[in-house]
């Protein structure tokens, strides 16, 4: 049976966008994890006010979600996005890193379910929520 945790922590590792973007694994437990994003003036989307694109967020908090459910005791060994549905509340802070928490809450034999909200340094006023659903691929029997 594969170690949950150590399969988010490699989820992360290997995948050339999480680089790209600058994410980075700062918690993990079973079922919930956070993802960082540094500012990086690359993933701006509106150059007149310095704001992050939503594409960045986006991705940041889809990954997080990756690894909450990779992360959870009922994890198999892959798993990939069905819906991601983002509800953007405010403009991200510019120069100001984003953190996405995410918590799998509920699985299923094949769908795991997951919320997560991104913030920047101020984590009272969510820059992003959501709700999604990703795939449970088990082995094969």
């Amino acid at each position: 049976m594969p170690d949950p945790l150590r399969l988010a922590r490699e989820f992360m590792q290997h995948l050339p966008y999480v680089q790209a973007l600058g994410m980075t694994l700062t918690d993990v437990t079973e079922g919930r994890a956070e993802v960082m994003m540094a500012y990086d003036p690359r993933l701006v989307g509106d150059p007149a006010s310095g704001v992050l694109h939503g594409g960045a967020i986006s991705a940041l908090m889809d990954t997080a979600s990756g690894a909450a459910v990779m992360s959870h005791p009922a994890a198999t060994m892959a798993t990939a996005t069905l819906d991601l549905r983002i509800d953007y509340m405010r403009p991200a802070t510019p120069g100001q890193r984003i953190i996405a928490r995410a918590e799998c809450y509920h699985v299923t034999r094949s769908i795991a379910f997951i919320r997560v909200t991104a913030t920047d340094e101020d984590e009272t006023r969510p820059v992003a929520t959501g709700t999604g659903t990703f795939t449970l691929e088990r082995p094969a029997a």
